[in-house]
């Protein structure tokens, strides 16, 4: 054994020995950061020792969690115990939260890829009644004498507050109270919602309940919804259904069509159930 650990490697070898290009070995001699253990007089070749895998390791794992060369070079010239414990403490604190987005990422995915998947095989005049998981809803309120404009810069100011990603990569819509829709007042929204990925323990988040649910879609702008609303209500009543809270709208094909025309907002509504009577 001590007789391999005396034993000198060609660049090439030591390389081999990392799964890394022997252009890297060179490199980080070039820059300082760690050089061979011998440089052969005559003909220029790089030699390293067992002795040096530790160190090639260190550097190794600090570039495989993302740390600069140039933070490298420095915890390099002043490695110890308290120095390598804090680097590796900031490294999990962040690794955390990368896992947490791409969990968010997954998340949102997942959703994308149910709606194609549902819309493959949809039929826009389809009612059904279906159930849901609760979902935590940051909103923000809105009229209709309110314009576009204002409503979006009240969004964005929201995805601020809450840090969420970016518009694009969240579930967002608009809501409408059932007392409205018995009222037969289809333009009266009155919150906007972005689909939280988790409570993150703020106030005034929007609980949008779990349960059961009628589920119907919509095909076309949306000057075509008070329409269907009405449909909807048609349904409930000859069904026996009674609706609650608010009607969740979200558009779910934005991504994969050109018109309005071809647009389809998905429409769910909590069934209020019913009490069981006491024996």
């Amino acid at each position: 054994m001590s007789k391999e650990k005396n034993t000198l490697f060609t660049i090439g070898q030591f390389a081999a020995m990392y799964g890394i290009n022997k252009k890297t070995l060179m490199f980080y001699d070039e820059i300082g950061l760690f050089k061979p253990a011998m440089i052969h007089k005559e003909n220029g070749y790089r030699f390293y020792s067992y002795y040096q895998s530790t160190e090639l390791e260190t550097i190794l794992l600090l570039r495989e969690m993302k740390v600069s060369v140039s933070d490298i070079q420095d915890f390099m010239r002043h490695r110890s115990t308290e120095s390598m414990e804090s680097l590796l403490r900031e490294k999990i604190v962040e690794l955390d939260e990368n896992i947490e987005n791409l969990r968010a990422i997954r998340e949102k995915l997942c959703d994308r890829h149910t709606n194609m998947r549902e819309l493959l095989s949809l039929d826009p005049s389809r009612i059904s009644v279906i159930e849901k998981e609760p979902h935590y809803l940051a909103t923000v309120q809105t009229t209709p004498e309110k314009s576009f404009e204002e409503d979006v810069e009240a969004v964005i100011r929201q995805t601020r507050e809450y840090h969420l990603p970016l518009m694009y990569q969240e579930t967002y819509g608009s809501m409408i109270s059932v007392k409205s829709l018995y009222a037969r007042e289809f333009h009266d929204y009155s919150l906007l919602f972005i689909q939280l990925p988790n409570a993150q323990n703020k106030k005034g988040v929007h609980i949008q309940p779990g349960g059961k649910y009628l589920q119907a879609f919509c095909k076309g702008s949306w000057d075509r919804l008070p329409y269907r609303y009405e449909e909807l209500l048609q349904y409930a009543e000859q069904n026996h259904i009674e609706l609650s809270g608010y009607s969740y709208e979200t558009g779910i094909n934005e991504m994969v069509i050109d018109t309005m025309e071809n647009y389809i907002t998905k429409i769910e509504i909590p069934i209020r159930e019913a009490k069981s009577s006491g024996a």
